[in-house]
């Protein structure tokens, strides 16, 4: 198929990477185009094949997975996936800071992991809350003084409140619902400002609009 999800799988265990591979094959829209044993393999292959996605496990020998992550993000469009084993693992957040759009628990269940994969290759970032609320919290940390961005004075008033919308890790269909707009004119103003931003998706938007102060965090964030 030729608008098929083409997908690379990264991670040291071979196990693992066949068992994501066979899932995944499965589907009739997704096509695993080739497996990495480490960082330095998902940086030269992910060159090589160009996938939509790559599956990133971050704990890998020799070029661990955020410096593979930062790499491929920063060469190309290909959307990184995060795998790891706890969801409150620190390298989760230096990953999304290096460009990865989302991540997902080994022991997700097999359709999370097919859904995970057809989202992020749809352009959109898979973020849980608790982890949207810590990604918060450590920006917030590292970001003093709060940094100037003359991007965010492009942005339309409405493109703005969509923004700090987004940073505060509310859905489209929230956003819709808090400004009495349907979710199509919602997407529309997401794509907007990720363009005129330069960003790859609504993670690095909930990074740029607490580092830049747009956004505050509330007491007990």
């Amino acid at each position: 198929m030729a608008d098929q999800i083409r997908v690379l799988v990264a991670d040291d265990q071979e196990l693992v990477r066949g068992g994501f591979a066979l899932i995944l094959d499965a589907q009739p829209d997704i096509a695993v185009v080739g497996e990495a044993a480490d960082g330095a393999e998902a940086i030269v292959a992910a060159a090589r094949l160009r996938p939509d996605v790559v599956l990133m496990d971050v704990r890998m020998p020799n070029v661990d997975g955020i410096q593979a992550t930062a790499r491929i993000c920063a060469d190309s469009d290909t959307r990184v996936l995060v795998l790891t084993t706890f969801d409150l693992d620190e390298y989760v957040y230096d990953a999304l800071r290096a460009g990865a759009s989302g991540f997902l628990l080994k022991d997700m269940r097999r359709d999370d992991l097919v859904n995970a994969v057809r989202v992020v290759a749809g352009g959109e970032a898979l973020l849980a809350p608790t982890v949207t609320r810590r990604l918060i919290a450590d920006v917030v940390s590292r970001a003093a003084p709060r940094r100037v961005d003359h991007r965010l004075a492009a942005l339309t008033g409405r493109e703005t409140e969509t923004l700090k919308a987004v940073a505060r890790g509310l859905s489209n269909a929230e956003i819709a619902g808090e400004l009495f707009v349907t979710e199509h004119t919602v997407k529309t103003h997401v794509s907007n400002l990720l363009t005129k931003l330069g960003l790859r998706d609504r993670v690095q938007a909930v990074v740029l609009a607490y580092e830049t102060g747009l956004v505050v965090p509330r007491s007990g964030e």
